[in-house]
């Protein structure tokens, strides 16, 4: 059967037709958005004040106080494809809804996380922790700095427990200043954990409480061997009823705690950190921003970088999660 030109025409295109919309129809995972967008670099307005300006009229002293390092650290090619061109809405900050949405979006680079958050370590520096645990610190801390300096040019700031907080200690970017600095500081004194965190983490809030949208989501790192000396309970709740009452995303701060050695006081206090924190503040629905693990010397377990990662990494994807349930139950969807 022959067919006419203007029929033969007519199929072609509503072929092609149908090749477009099937084509267009499709996307790959990393074509997905994902709900950390928003705190990457184009999210910021434009006339916002400028980071170098923030810097300038801010105390140099203090963590909120970030310097931008002059290193321009090179991203390692990516294993797939690149991700979707820069544009006006995904530069936007996401609803609540969008991110429910994108919380399930999959990510092949298992540190990409590193680029949306400020990374900060708290060093337990107590007499107890001379020796092993302090060397396996210091590794891990070695090989995490570059990690996140490669997504992430800030770095990583350090603070120690009882050696003085220094500028130098800021924005740390490769194992050599990580190994000066430990070099520097050696194990002596008690365990002020709770006296340590306030100091970090209520100027971050009373900060975050003024700007919310322009603030980076921080997760803090703390290693120590032995049981605090202070009350670390009461800073911590402190800081979750804030966020809570400003309405601040399950992900904005994330404490972990992470035990060297083989203190089976301090395994039992950690782990009461993570399970009974509401049962301490009498607030059953206070948001859960703690998570513990403990590496034991004596199971031939040790700390390690990707331990470290892997287990922070864990932490937001289980906010996010609670954040998609906690959506979904307020909506009824």
């Amino acid at each position: 059967m022959s067919l006419s030109s203007t029929t033969l025409a007519s199929l072609l295109h509503n072929h092609n037709t149908s090749a477009t919309r099937a084509s267009t129809s499709r996307f790959s995972l990393t074509e997905m958005p994902s709900p950390f967008d928003r705190f990457k670099k184009p999210f910021f307005r434009k006339n916002s004040v400028s980071r170098d300006a923030q810097t300038k009229s801010s105390s140099s002293n203090s963590f909120l106080s970030r310097r931008p390092s002059n290193r321009e650290v090179a991203k390692p090619n990516p294993p797939n494809d690149p991700p979707p061109a820069y544009s006006e809405d995904s530069a936007s900050p996401q609803s609540p809804a969008q991110l429910a949405t994108t919380v399930a979006s999959a990510v092949d680079d298992p540190y990409e996380f590193l680029a949306s958050f400020d990374t900060i370590f708290v060093i337990d520096d107590s007499t107890s922790m001379t020796g092993r645990s302090w060397n396996e610190t210091a590794e891990a801390l070695r090989l995490i700095a570059p990690i996140c300096a490669t997504y992430d040019s800030d770095g990583i700031d350090i603070y120690f427990l009882n050696s003085p907080d220094s500028k130098y200690y800021k924005n740390v970017t490769n194992a050599a200043t990580v190994t000066e600095i430990f070099q520097s500081v050696r194990p002596n004194g008690a365990t002020p954990t709770g006296q340590k965190l306030q100091k970090i983490l209520m100027p971050y809030v009373k900060e975050y409480e003024k700007k919310p949208d322009s603030l980076k989501p921080i997760n803090v790192i703390v290693i120590t061997d032995g049981v605090p000396t202070d009350d670390v309970e009461s800073p911590l709740i402190q800081v979750a009823k804030k966020l809570d009452k400003c309405d601040a995303p399950a992900w904005q701060v994330g404490v972990q705690f992470f035990q060297v050695g083989n203190d089976p006081r301090a395994r039992e206090h950690l782990k009461g950190l993570d399970d009974n924190m509401r049962d301490i503040s009498g607030i059953k629905d206070l948001r859960d921003m703690i998570d513990t693990v403990a590496f034991q010397s004596d199971r031939g377990e040790s700390l390690s970088h990707t331990g470290v990662l892997k287990v922070v990494c864990g932490s937001i994807n289980r906010r996010l999660d609670r954040n998609s349930k906690e959506l979904h139950r307020r909506t009824g969807a």
